[in-house]
């Protein structure tokens, strides 16, 4: 009677996980709607975040150009000053060069008045002071002298009027020259004038364009920031979804424990967070806060990324069930494994899955392949180690 009670008891237990597995696939399609939810929520993130990078992007391009623009703006103003400046040089001189041809035609016109009276006289009339010079010489060598001294002296005049009108050429041909740099400077003025005035219509053009794209920049990243608190918190509904399917098969397995406790076996003991490496090759990123590949704000990368060859097979950590083996958003296809104790392994970004949802592997099991699926700079194997769906360092425990 004894034994019967014993043989029911342990008949009870053993079909619990069977009873419990009736349940799985509600949980199980549970699971797979909000990891579809949550992949979707990650795609359209990704894709607002390149969006914002790519306002960012444009906004800087016309920050630059609009620098671009004042700094030609400065330019052009710096060479209007310096135009002006000569302006006012070439004027100076041309109204000193004015007085100074002024001056010389005055001068000139006296001195060719003069000469030309004095000629007249001679001719018509004979010089008397010149005539007095003359006769009043003691001897004919002193006449002569003398004579010779008055044609030097008459010549000397005429040689003075000439070196005057060369002057007065001298200073009129200066004249000219600085009128017609005068005109070329106030041609230069009216066309660097022109120059800024279209330069400052372009610069406020620029910073319109400027001022839209901040705006566009901030909408998108409210955004971003809204979609992140929603992935958030369809991530957080994900875990709790994952911690429920890790308690029932972690009740299985206590079931399983009983049950084989009454018949007399041991099941291998599961769990312990003690992993073997999944695949081999280094470490491009380690857990942790880093730079966002994608540009923008740094991120927090939850997992270890090795790198390795696509098509490299990639190994189960430790002994599990298979809870997801599907495409994850970013993650691209992905496969997460409960290794009971409340601790589970994802791989990510995998070229190629060969299990399937609910599946029992070994430690060293080949599970997928290396690839460079979802959100990926090239093959490498995305390792994450969970307790209690929260994703932790998984180098110390990797062995």
């Amino acid at each position: 009677m004894i034994l019967r009670r014993f043989l029911c008891l342990a008949l009870i237990v053993a079909c619990t996980p069977l009873f419990a597995s009736a349940k799985q696939p509600t949980l199980q399609q549970r699971i797979e709607q909000e990891r579809e939810k949550s992949a979707a929520i990650q795609a359209k993130l990704h894709q607002k975040k390149a969006e914002l990078n790519a306002v960012r992007a444009r906004e800087e391009e016309l920050r630059a150009a609009l620098d671009q623009t004042n700094a030609s703006i400065g330019a052009v103003n710096a060479h209007l000053s310096d135009l002006s400046v000569q302006a006012n040089g070439t004027q100076r001189r041309l109204a000193w060069n004015s007085v100074q041809l002024a001056a010389a035609e005055h001068s000139l016109a006296l001195h060719d008045s003069a000469l030309k009276r004095r000629l007249v006289d001679i001719y018509e009339h004979g010089d008397l002071n010149y005539a007095s010079v003359l006769l009043s010489a003691h001897s004919f060598t002193e006449f002569v002298e003398r004579w010779e001294d008055l044609r030097l002296l008459i010549a000397a005049n005429q040689s003075a009027v000439r070196e005057r009108r060369d002057a007065e050429r001298r200073v009129a041909a200066i004249q000219n020259d600085l009128e017609r740099t005068q005109i070329e400077l106030a041609q230069q003025q009216q066309a660097q004038a022109q120059a800024r005035t279209q330069l400052d219509a372009l610069a406020d053009e620029r910073r319109i364009l400027v001022a839209a794209a901040a705006d566009q920049r901030r909408h998108v990243a409210v955004e971003v920031a809204q979609m992140e608190e929603l992935s958030a918190a369809e991530e957080s509904q994900l875990e709790g979804l994952i911690r429920q399917r890790q308690a029932e098969l972690e009740a299985q397995r206590a079931a399983a424990r009983r049950a084989a406790g009454i018949a007399g076996t041991a099941p291998p003991p599961s769990g312990g967070g003690s992993f073997s490496w999944p695949v081999s090759g280094t470490i491009t990123s380690p857990f942790g806060w880093r730079s966002n590949p994608y540009g923008g704000a740094p991120e927090f990368h939850q997992g270890l990324d090795i790198a390795a060859p696509t098509g490299t097979t990639v190994a189960a950590a430790s002994s599990g069930t298979i809870i997801l083996a599907q495409w994850y958003g970013g993650y691209g296809n992905y496969i997460l494994i409960d290794h009971g104790g409340g601790y589970s392994t994802g791989y990510g970004h995998l070229s190629a899955i060969y299990v399937s949802v609910g599946q029992t592997v070994q430690r060293g099991q080949a599970i997928g392949a290396v690839g460079s699926t979802g959100q990926s700079t090239g093959p490498h194997l995305h390792f994450e180690v969970r307790i209690n769906g929260k994703p932790v360092d998984p180098a110390p425990r990797l062995h």
